[in-house]
């Protein structure tokens, strides 16, 4: 008579088969076991399947220990635990991911990161609910509605942040600048994100742009730009604007930069573990805003990624001179990687280098000149515009950081001496990423 199988020793064959899945998965795709320890490797791996056991057969809520969701959310702690930026996406994590259109997408419009454990803002996107809303550089995220975010992963958090255009959702912030809590309710809305705005230039012949993200357009728009300034006969300076700019698409910094710079010049280089991730990006030979042109460039804690390149690229050359507040300290390229089961892995490979070898990530990028906004200039910029400093229209008269870049460029050799100011110091070679520990 056939013998008929119980529910455990089908969950135990279940488990052995993917067991004996995991171990042929682990020798494909681990070509340096033999070198790292393949014997504890298999071992944990062992250990991994019998604690998935004990939780199918034991655990009390059975609808918590399917297969998908436990090793999901396995590979989702494994990842976790490496960096802030480095995740796991599930199939429909990843679809949602895709769905965002470039320039264009629902939600509060802020920019946000994980750091020491705490999620906090980068930047909010002006013009966005975020910035009317008074949501500034450096605030920590505390809640998201009734949802603490201690211990939330960037997935979690962002699906907790979007949601239908029109509908609210509270924020519990904590404000580090000065040191208060206050909650902030937000109404969803479609986000449109132009790339440059405001290119104008001032009575006194200072140019200026603001560069809010480097996203597709941003090269092209920001050529516009600069061709109707240097059509106004009396431009003798220029200020850009990448306060609160969190960033965006490699390409578009190396394009902006070459504007700037003579063709063939180094503008950032990666480092990572592997030879074939260490690479050099160098500017090309489109057309060159003109040299004799002094500039200045405002950055601060919003800064980040993106903007970090370009301007520690153009610090390094001595091309600009940086005004403001040390910038958010994110350089670490991530890479996209899908999975055969629609599931994807966002993985950090490589750090970004300027062309002087210092390192942008954790490091971030100290301006020739410091400016910081006092408590009151902060409260002085956000009555006049919610969305400002750095992202709002420009305001000349309560702007210290402007107005400290308008005086460098006033003066020749005001500009010489910050331009020296700190590249001593910006020369001295970083740590090779491959060499860190």
């Amino acid at each position: 008579m056939p013998r008929i199988m119980t529910q455990r020793g089908l969950l135990f064959i279940l488990g052995l088969a993917l067991a004996i899945n995991l171990t042929v998965g682990w020798r494909v795709y681990s070509t340096e076991a033999r070198d790292t320890g393949e014997k504890e490797a298999f071992e944990k791996v062992q250990v991994m399947m019998q604690v998935l056991h004990l939780i199918r057969q034991d655990y009390v809520e059975a609808d918590k220990t399917g297969y998908t969701e436990l090793l999901y959310n396995a590979t989702r702690g494994m990842v976790g635990t490496l960096d802030p930026f480095s995740d796991f996406l599930d199939p429909a994590e990843y679809k949602a991911m895709l769905q965002v259109t470039e320039g264009k997408f629902g939600g509060l419009g802020i920019t946000i990161a994980v750091r020491n454990g705490e999620l906090v803002i980068i930047a909010p996107i002006e013009g966005s609910p975020a910035a009317k809303a008074g949501v500034q550089p450096g605030d920590i995220v505390r809640k998201i509605g009734d949802f603490v975010t201690e211990g939330m992963n960037m997935q979690q958090t962002v699906a907790k942040l979007k949601g239908e255009p029109g509908t609210k959702i509270t924020l519990s912030l904590y404000r580090p600048a000065t040191k208060e809590a206050l909650d902030v309710t937000i109404e969803r809305a479609i986000i449109e994100i132009p790339p440059v705005a405001d290119a104008q230039v001032l009575p006194d012949g200072i140019g200026y742009v603001r560069i809010i993200e480097f996203s597709e357009p941003t090269a092209a728009r920001l050529r516009e730009s600069l061709d109707k300034l240097t059509k106004d006969t009396s431009l003798k300076g220029l200020v850009i604007d990448l306060r609160n700019n969190p960033g965006g698409l490699l390409d578009q910094a190396v394009d902006v930069c070459s504007f700037f710079l003579p063709a063939k010049q180094l503008v950032v280089s990666t480092e990572g573990r592997r030879p074939s991730q260490k690479q050099e990006h160098f500017t090309d030979s489109r057309p060159k805003f003109p040299a004799a042109v002094p500039i200045a460039i405002l950055v601060n804690e919003g800064s980040a990624s993106a903007a970090e390149i370009v301007s520690g690229c153009l610090q390094d050359y001595k091309r600009a001179v940086l005004i403001g507040e040390k910038t958010f300290g994110k350089g670490s390229v991530q890479n996209l990687i899908e999975l055969a089961d629609g599931s994807a892995l966002r993985l950090t490979t490589a750090h970004y280098y300027t062309p002087s070898r210092r390192i942008i990530h954790e490091h971030g990028i100290e301006p020739n000149i410091t400016v910081r906004l006092t408590v009151d200039d902060r409260k002085r910029l956000m009555e006049a515009d919610p969305a400002h400093p750095g992202s709002g229209k420009l305001r000349p008269d309560l702007d210290p950081q402007f107005q400290r870049a308008r005086e460098i460029l006033t003066s020749f050799n005001t500009y010489q001496t910050a331009l020296a100011a700190k590249f001593q110091a910006a020369k001295t070679p970083a740590e090779p990423a491959a060499e860190k520990k």
